[in-house]
């Protein structure tokens, strides 16, 4: 069983996921368990100052985070770790109202890649936000059974068993409800949840999640099934390290930056390719007085410790793992290498993860895949090639990646946060 410490961490995170279904709440959620600890908001638009203490940037779905210490320099190095809020899911079209032989439906278009069989026969809610005249924005939620993708019967589809195929356009359109198609009666349906009132919204980015709540799973509660593990695990670890190092003295300026958009690419302002996070370093150096050249010697001393989510080594399919390497969940954090530079791990940093698994007292682990097999990639690479600056790429070890409901160990939320707190520390 897990520890009371390491259970009060993974409980935390299961509020924290239930209460994420977007990146929008993941950013809102982040940012209100930063304030907790001390931390202020600060607006892009306005001038920065250069005293110690914790602040935030948010931007949709992206949350920047930093914390100065008392008598820092303006070359004083940063200790970055990433991540990202977004993961594959449904999200609503333009048009969303359509429907066919008298059921109800939602137009959906496919975000990421996601497991699309897992989409099937679940209990979906609707999350997201809305944009309203005046540029105001409203967040919503609706966490109850709303909608569902019902698979076909299998007495229509006798060869189910055998091969299932799903058309992304024709088979993955949820039903909510029966009756004539209306236009405008989702918009107004959420509008009515967000308690605005419809003529006022102008933009939606909505989309669908598992209302099926997180749970510990196995005889003895060693495991921890729940949607969004990657990567609302890592945020949430991020968060609760960069509240612990507040108010210590480092000798880095701890950083965290929780990217959207990674599961299509990170191309967008709130994505890892994106300008974000180098303009909030720079403006951090700049607000202490710093000079270009202190930026480039700020810069030259920082690291990324890009966090993500891993594969642990599946029972059923060992052959598709490299057979040298088998992490395990509660085995501690993945430290992930790809040659090729889809993941950003080199010695360098190895010997940085090492360090900080061994100063936590943390358990570790390696990942590289099957020579057969293709690799995935994370922030790491992108932000490493941004900024110019060393990165290792590290994860939890989970099964079921980009399912509706992922699976880990119950004990690894806990080590990974430990590790991010020892690197931070620096």
């Amino acid at each position: 069983m897990p520890t009371a410490f390491d259970r009060r961490h993974t409980d935390d995170l299961i509020a924290f996921v239930e209460a994420s279904p977007s990146p929008y709440h993941a950013v809102a959620n982040a940012a209100a368990r930063l304030e907790e600890a001390g931390f202020r908001r600060v607006e892009e638009t306005d001038a920065w100052d250069g005293g110690a203490g914790g602040r935030y940037v948010l931007r949709r779905g992206a949350l920047i985070a930093w914390y100065v210490p008392d008598g820092a320099a303006p070359a004083t190095p940063f200790r970055v770790v990433g991540a990202h809020t977004d993961s594959p899911n449904l999200r609503v079209k333009p048009l969303p109202d359509t429907g066919s032989a008298g059921w109800r439906q939602v137009a959906v278009e496919i975000y990421g890649g996601p497991l699309l069989n897992t989409w099937l026969d679940r209990d979906l809610g609707l999350s997201g936000r809305l944009v309203l005249r005046g540029g105001e924005t409203r967040d919503v939620l609706v966490n109850r059974p709303l909608l569902r993708v019902p698979q076909l019967a299998i007495h229509l589809d006798r060869g189910v068993n055998e091969a299932l195929t799903l058309d992304k356009q024709r088979h993955l359109t949820p039903v909510w409800g029966l009756g004539p198609v209306r236009e405008g009666a989702l918009i107004d349906f959420v509008a009515a949840e967000a308690g605005v009132p419809a003529d006022r919204v102008v933009g939606w980015d909505l989309m669908l999640h598992d209302v099926q709540p997180p749970a510990y799973l196995g005889r003895d509660g060693e495991l921890l099934a729940a949607p969004r593990l990657d990567n609302l695990l890592s945020v949430h670890a991020g968060a609760a390290a960069l509240a612990r190092v507040a108010g210590t003295d480092p000798r880095y300026v701890p950083v965290l930056a929780a990217f959207d958009h990674e599961e299509n690419g990170s191309q967008s302002d709130t994505g890892a390719q994106g300008p974000l996070l180098g303009t909030v370093l720079e403006r951090s150096v700049a607000a202490r007085g710093g000079s270009l050249e202190d930026r480039a010697r700020a810069l030259a001393g920082s690291f990324c410790m890009s966090c993500d989510m891993g594969h642990s080594v599946h029972p059923n399919y060992a052959e598709r793992h490299e057979p040298g390497h088998h992490p395990i969940a509660n085995g501690g954090p993945m430290l992930k290498v790809n040659v090729n530079q889809r993941y950003a791990t080199d010695a360098a940093g190895r010997a940085v993860f090492v360090d900080a698994c061994e100063r936590a007292g943390v358990p570790w682990q390696s990942f590289v895949s099957n020579n057969t097999v293709p690799c995935g990639t994370t922030i790491g690479p992108i932000t490493s090639a941004r900024l110019g600056i060393g990165t290792v790429d590290v994860g939890v070890a989970a099964l079921s990646m980009h399912s509706t409901r992922e699976l880990c160990g119950a004990d690894d939320p806990f080590l990974m946060a430990s590790t991010i707190l020892a690197f931070l520390q620096g």
